[in-house]
């Protein structure tokens, strides 16, 4: 596989500097592979999930994640998705990149979907992490609110970017009873401790 910095000299390229630069390059590139994948999140959520009025490989999964309590699609499924386009995007890349480069844009990409799936169950399933809590109503919000509005579960970012955030810091989010979750109830009644976050609604 051709070096990055080919056609210099190789003993140019043994210096420190260059080794910098490669080191540069595969962090830029892992950077990259992290901030693609927040985008691939957002657009999937919303235009394969929600915008698209015909069938999909996504929505099918994604409107009984809305209908059920603490439903996700299963694991093997995400597994075989996530394979497959770890391949053809690690093929397309090494046709212009140089491997490890690519290598490290899909470690990046891959790790972020991880990410993106612990933080996600645990919205529905586990305590918040009270410094992030803002980010629980932001999806929650989507849920129970408007659907058409805060798509990110990872990052805000792409709904300010592409105009679908609703600010909630201030906004007392509603969760239907039939959906309410353990880590935030207390027998029929919201725990304290997320009073003014969030509040039953429904028989």
């Amino acid at each position: 596989m051709m070096h990055p910095f080919a056609p210099i000299h190789p003993l140019i390229i043994n210096k420190p500097i260059f080794k910098t630069l490669y080191l540069m390059f595969i962090l830029l590139a892992l950077s990259l592979g992290i901030a693609f994948w927040t985008f691939t999140e957002y657009v999937l959520h919303r235009f394969l999930g929600h915008e698209h009025k015909g069938k999909n490989f996504f929505k099918a999964e994604h409107a009984v994640h809305h209908s059920k309590a603490n439903y996700f699609a299963p694991a093997y499924k995400k597994a075989v998705a996530a394979l497959v386009v770890s391949a053809v995007l690690l093929g397309i890349l090494s046709l212009i990149l140089p491997f490890y480069v690519s290598l490290a844009f899909i470690v990046g990409f891959v790790g972020m979907y991880g990410v993106y799936e612990a933080t996600h169950f645990r919205y529905h399933a586990a305590n918040p992490v009270p410094a992030l809590l803002f980010l629980r109503k932001h999806h929650f919000y989507h849920h129970f609110h408007n659907p058409r509005k805060n798509h990110g579960v990872t990052t805000r970012f792409w709904d300010r970017v592409f105009g679908t955030y609703h600010p909630v810091r201030e906004t007392t989010v509603r969760i239907p009873r039939a959906m309410s979750m353990r880590w935030l109830v207390d027998g029929d009644e919201i725990k304290d401790r997320y009073v003014g976050h969030f509040k039953l609604s429904g028989r």
